[in-house]
């Protein structure tokens, strides 16, 4: 059997908003929680854990969305697209 190939770099949040039916900040609020196991959010190089830590007063946070992981979670297979 074939392993699946996946591009490299980050899935943008907008595309797993779409691919979920909801808002991108919903999909924000998954990563930073942990509920939704499809990537890694950071600010400054750390990890972003809680929602309280979500204050844009604190900076800017980055958002990792793997593209394995969101097709192992909803089958859906990113080529690269930004939208």
């Amino acid at each position: 059997m074939n392993e699946q190939e996946f591009p490299q770099g980050s899935v943008p949040v907008a595309v797993a908003a779409r691919v979920y039916g909801k808002d991108a900040s919903w999909v924000r609020a998954g990563i930073v929680s942990g509920w939704l196991p499809i990537g890694k959010a950071t600010r400054s190089g750390k990890l972003v854990t809680t929602i309280e830590e979500m204050d844009s007063r604190y900076g800017r946070i980055n958002f990792y969305i793997s593209p394995k992981r969101l097709y192992e979670e909803t089958g859906f297979l990113w080529k690269g697209e930004r939208q």
